[in-house]
């Protein structure tokens, strides 16, 4: 309905007051009607496209990274070997879980600084951990 009263605003100079109302807005209301249904059925053809990716792709629940890795020594080292801002950022942001405005504050970087930092750390602790 909102879209035949908006379609109706929009189009309100194309009205003859010299002809029938009724049928001019039935003819607006037939096309807003006729959009709404082919929107309604491009939707639902894409909608049932992702349904059957559940009987494609496997349902497993995500590991998480303290599933796969449990060696919290190893990891402490690996952490103690980063050079000291990727060290700093990942105390700040992973172990202390601090915002990255907090840590920005608390230790003079940047907040693209921070995100960098953390990334190489991250990627570095990954190769390191993986051997």
């Amino acid at each position: 309905m909102q879209e035949i009263l908006l379609s109706l605003h929009a189009v309100r100079g194309t009205y003859d007051p010299e002809r029938s109302f009724t049928p001019w807005l039935m003819a607006i209301a037939q096309h807003r009607l006729a959009d709404a249904a082919r929107r309604y059925y491009r939707s639902s053809a894409r909608q049932d496209e992702y349904e059957e990716w559940s009987l494609t792709f496997a349902e497993d629940a995500p590991k998480l990274e303290a599933e796969i890795y449990s060696d919290r020594e190893g990891l402490k080292q690996a952490i103690e070997r980063l050079p000291c801002g990727q060290r700093k950022a990942i105390q700040l942001l992973k172990l202390r879980e601090m915002s990255l405005k907090e840590a920005s504050e608390e230790s003079g970087a940047s907040i693209g600084a921070l995100k960098v930092s953390v990334h190489r750390a991250m990627a570095t602790l990954r190769r390191t951990l993986k051997r």
